[in-house]
């Protein structure tokens, strides 16, 4: 089963540094989940800045470019995986977030994992 696995936080965290140490250990925490099959593509999201949302609200499409002040969390990043099973998911997940706690302990955040059919 695919999941999609999306890591949400503040977007102040775009301007401070991640620790050189993290950097490290995500590379080979990638490394080893693509040779291993499980994580099939990931990616660090631009800012908000750089984006734009549409809305459909009461029949119409309202265009709102970036940044998205209102947004208190935004998406920063995603990964497509595919797991076993949800027990699966949850550990990959767990220790990706993990890795931030270890090596970035002031970093906050959220992982949504959620499991998706391909078409």
């Amino acid at each position: 089963m695919r999941y999609m696995m999306f890591i949400s936080h503040d977007e102040a965290v775009r301007n401070q540094e991640i620790p050189p140490a993290l950097l490290e250990a995500m590379g080979t925490f990638i490394e080893q989940n693509i040779k291993s099959g499980v994580l099939l593509d990931t990616a660090g999201l631009q800012p908000t800045a750089a984006g734009f949302r549409i809305r459909l609200a009461k029949g119409r499409l309202k265009v709102t470019d970036g940044p998205f002040t209102e947004s208190k969390e935004v998406v920063g990043g995603f990964a497509i995986c595919e797991c076993r099973d949800r027990a699966h998911a949850l550990e990959v997940a767990t220790k990706f977030m993990d890795l931030h706690r270890e090596h970035w302990p002031s970093f906050e955040g959220t992982s949504e994992v959620r499991p998706y059919e391909s078409q």
